[in-house]
């Protein structure tokens, strides 16, 4: 990672104080400016004094690596207060804080950290330039801090803020390539700090962290271990075995699958998490944000590589660990509102892989999907492409270019190309299927029929009948996985439960799927309904 101050302005004073704002009480009602024109970068700021007391118990935790008070402090308490004192403005600038703390470094960088996240998530006006450059050198800082020890850093830190940081740091990534390209909204001074910074949150420097970090802790060898059944331990280093570094090479790795997602490069994607028991709860995964995440990515990657029953067992997977885990979940965090943005997009992408791979899945997953998609899966199940589209548009990942734009064509529309290339690959798959419904429907109603017959019922001619039979054998035979550590490890099943052959101009078609066998559904029901009659007989009459 290059330094700090590598193609860096050295005059920019970001903290230097400007006479327009004067003291900041902490009460919005009262530093009209101070919010109206933000961000302030003033001297004479005054601390509340509940923000002081929590600065200095914050910071002692933090020294004490007293993980239980770390956690309550960050999940809670810096909510509570962002609501009450800063919840559309800044919280205190570094430099405010930094005599609060007898300017502890390691704590700063990490105030930083969830400085320049408040800041773009809570403030009207979002971080200028500057601000996304300082945010990208303050977790240059952090990562430089962990990652040059000699040893073990002393710092614990909850999982929860671990996957926050890489979380973050991969978002703040994204919105800065956003960002970048959108020229028509820039002056030529921002065109031309840009065009001599092409360093500043370049992708190259974000997979160098992630990976630096997954090396680091050696997570591989560990759920290599884990996975064969053997102890992690024997497997890591000295920096593996703290919790620091192990917790955030795993979260890297989901933070890889994450990055390589977004950029269009699904095959290795998945190849990051080879090592990783997918179908499997493990002790790694603690963080509910976090398995959520993995498994959205996952299976939107099986999707576009076209591995549709993987892409379900994903998505089905999730969506009742959702289920399962949403009392645990406390109602005033923020993570519930990450889940249950992720778990809209999962049920959309669940519609489309199922309409276009239909099999049995989980009947209350099945249930909730009807509830919320029921009109779009019945519009999408006639053929109607422009919902396949609209379900695709508002679910998918916010895809990124890799190399930054054109600064010579401010006119460019460069923030919108990724995506509008991904929707197209997907709308051509799309077409290239829309008819195996139908061919489907009429073949499971024959078992022998002349093809020149079948494909007058279609409305086709027999040549291009065919060419749509032979689609339908190609798209129905999927890589499944079937065993194995690898995601991408597999066999190749057929989808259909129809199969069929040509014998001249006869098509010979036979059912795949053997018949469900009904009784044993319908003993467990008469069952149920003997134990439910029992127990109304043993309730008191009113």
């Amino acid at each position: 990672m290059h330094s700090q101050m590598d193609d860096y302005g050295a005059e920019y004073d970001p903290y230097g104080y400007d006479d327009r704002y004067e003291s900041h009480t902490g009460d919005p009602s009262k530093d009209f400016l101070y919010e109206q024109d933000y961000p302030p970068r003033q001297s004479r700021y005054i601390v509340p004094e509940e923000i002081k007391r929590f600065i200095q118990v914050f910071q002692r935790n933090i020294k004490e690596n007293n993980v239980y008070e770390i956690n309550f402090c960050y999940e809670t308490t810096f909510n509570k207060l962002s609501e009450s004192y800063f919840k559309n403005s800044a919280w205190p600038s570094a430099d405010t804080i930094a005599p609060l703390v007898e300017n502890d470094e390691v704590f700063i960088i990490l105030y930083k950290e969830l400085y320049y996240r408040h800041i773009l998530a809570r403030t009207q006006t979002g971080p200028d330039q500057m601000q996304r450059f300082e945010a990208y050198y303050n977790y240059c800082n952090l990562f430089n801090h962990i990652l040059n020890a000699k040893g073990p850093v002393d710092l614990q830190l909850p999982d929860q803020w671990l996957w926050d940081i890489i979380d973050e740091f991969i978002y703040q990534f994204q919105e800065f390539s956003k960002y970048r390209c959108k020229l028509k909204e820039k002056t030529e001074d921002e065109i031309s700090v840009l065009k001599v910074n092409p360093k500043i949150w370049n992708v190259h420097s974000v997979l160098n962290v992630l990976h630096s970090l997954v090396e680091k802790s050696g997570i591989n060898q560990q759920l290599e271990a884990y996975g064969l059944g053997g102890d992690p331990e024997t497997e890591a280093s000295d920096f593996g075995r703290h919790p620091l570094y192990k917790m955030l090479g795993y979260f890297s790795l989901i933070g890889l699958l994450r990055l390589h997602s977004l950029l269009g490069d699904y095959y290795q994607a998945i190849k990051v998490l080879e090592h990783i028991q997918l179908n499997e709860q493990t002790l790694y995964s603690r963080v509910p944000a976090c398995q959520v995440s993995t498994y959205y990515y996952v299976g939107f990657a099986y999707l576009m590589m076209r591995r549709y029953q993987d892409s379900i067992r994903s998505f089905t997977n999730i969506l009742l660990f959702i289920q399962r885990t949403n009392r645990l979940l406390s109602t005033g965090s923020y993570q519930v509102d990450v889940i249950k943005k992720l778990q809209d997009k999962i049920y959309k992408l669940l519609a489309i892989v199922l309409t276009l791979h239909p099999m049995r899945i989980d009947e209350s997953v099945h249930m909730q999907l009807r509830d919320k998609l029921g009109e779009k899966l019945q519009k999408m199940q006639r053929g109607d492409v422009q919902t396949f589209e609209e379900c695709f548009s508002s679910a998918c990942p916010r895809f990124l270019s890799p190399v930054p734009p054109n600064y010579d064509d401010p006119g460019g529309n460069f923030q919108k190309e990724p995506f509008q290339l991904q929707v197209k690959v997907f709308r051509d798959e799309v077409s290239q299927q829309i008819l195996i419904h139908t061919i489907r429907s009429f073949l499971k109603l024959y078992t022998t029929m002349p093809v020149s017959k079948l494909a007058a019922f279609l409305d086709m001619t027999e040549e291009v009948f065919r060419t749509h039979l032979l689609c339908f054998k190609h798209k129905m035979k999927n890589l499944v996985w079937t065993k194995g550590a690898s995601g991408l490890e597999g066999e190749f099943q057929s989808a259909s439960e129809v199969d069929f052959y040509i014998d001249g101009d006869m098509i010979h078609i036979a059912d795949t799927k053997v018949a469900r066998r009904y009784g044993d559904f319908f003993i467990r029901q008469i069952h149920k309904f003997h134990e439910l009659n029992r127990n109304l007989k043993k309730m008191p009459s009113s």
